[in-house]
């Protein structure tokens, strides 16, 4: 075996990384823009909005337990308690990053 080829598979088994570390990103980049203010950035909802509507921690595992990803898939898409739905303004994929990065708060 060439040395080449081992670069090849190392760098082929890298594209995945690389490319969800990207959608990560973006993931996060709406979580910013469009969640953050209520749900602050770490999901404890600990902002002045969060607390004067009452949010939920998404880091409980009480609350992570609770909801399933098409109730938060839903919350998100359809909005819940005074939140507006994102529905007409995110697409499908986005709302389903955004349910995942929800599960990696708890």
């Amino acid at each position: 075996m060439t040395r080449g080829w081992w670069i090849a598979a190392i760098a082929a088994a890298l594209v995945p990384f690389t490319a969800r570390a990207e959608a990560d990103k973006k993931t996060e980049k709406v979580w910013k823009s469009k969640c953050a203010s209520c749900h602050g950035a770490d999901g404890k909802a600990q902002t002045e909005q969060g607390q004067k509507l009452g949010v939920r921690d998404y880091t409980s595992p009480e609350w992570q337990k609770a909801h399933t990803d098409e109730a938060i898939r839903k919350g998100i898409s359809d909005g819940v308690q005074g939140m507006e739905g994102y529905k007409d303004k995110l697409s499908a994929e986005q709302i389903d990053q955004l349910v995942q990065f929800v599960r990696t708060l708890k």
